[in-house]
């Protein structure tokens, strides 16, 4: 499990995974959502910039990365 600290209200999703290491680029987490492979809250993502806000969490591969306030 990743903790990502939220600095605004809220981040991509495509950019949550490439900040979070999951992949090397924005393009790369968009790829990864198109596939299927990303799931918020139990729920397959298609939309790549999705807006995910504290509270969510998001998996891939098998890692899952919990969404929290900054602070």
């Amino acid at each position: 499990m990743v903790d990502f600290e939220l600095e605004g209200e809220y981040v991509e999703l495509n950019q949550l995974l490439k900040l979070a290491g999951l992949c090397d680029s924005g393009g790369a987490g968009k790829a990864l959502v198109a596939a299927g492979d990303v799931r918020v809250d139990g729920v397959v993502e298609l939309r790549k910039t999705c807006k995910i806000r504290a509270g969510q969490r998001v998996h891939c591969h098998g890692v899952e990365i919990r969404v929290v306030p900054a602070g």
